[in-house]
């Protein structure tokens, strides 16, 4: 039996810019926003902090503090610039007019949920699943992988590297 998925990625297509340089409307180049960077990761868990806020909106140094914390060191208010626009090009946030506020887009949201749940609930557990407090489920879970890799590169007749 055969299993097909049907995907929308209509709704994909931003996030899949996100991590690679672009250049958008205007000839404006918008550098990458490369997973697992920390900086990008600290963005994203700000962004995704932000969503809950009143007014639902972000300034330079409102932001700067929060992705100043989740990075723990100190983060210029020239960075926050540069990073705004980063976001601002790629189409996560969008400039409030006539105040110097941001408010983070639908995609920005998907963004910043996508990035964060990707990193803290898949990565983190799977890098430390070799490790005694692993999980018992995530610790099978990775075996059982590791056994169906072995067992597609057997017939292939790939040998493991050195």
């Amino acid at each position: 039996m055969k299993l097909t998925v049907i995907v929308d990625t209509a709704g994909l297509r931003p996030l899949r810019r996100s991590p690679c340089p672009t250049v958008e409307d205007g000839g404006q180049r918008a550098p990458a926003l490369r997973f697992g960077d920390p900086r990008v990761m600290a963005l994203a868990g700000a962004l995704a902090a932000c969503v809950h806020t009143v007014t639902g909106q972000v300034t330079n140094k409102s932001l700067r503090a929060m992705v100043a914390t989740l990075l723990g060191i100190s983060y210029s208010s020239a960075r926050m610039s540069y990073d705004l626009r980063r976001l601002r090009l790629k189409g996560l946030i969008e400039r409030v007019p006539g105040s110097n506020a941001y408010r983070i887009t639908e995609t920005g949201l998907r963004f910043a949920v996508f990035y964060t749940k990707l990193h803290d609930r898949l990565l983190t557990p799977l890098m430390a699943a070799d490790k005694p407090p692993a999980p018992t489920e995530v610790q099978q879970a990775l075996a059982t992988l590791q056994r169906h890799t072995d067992r597609s590169i057997g017939p292939a007749r790939l040998t493991p590297a050195s």
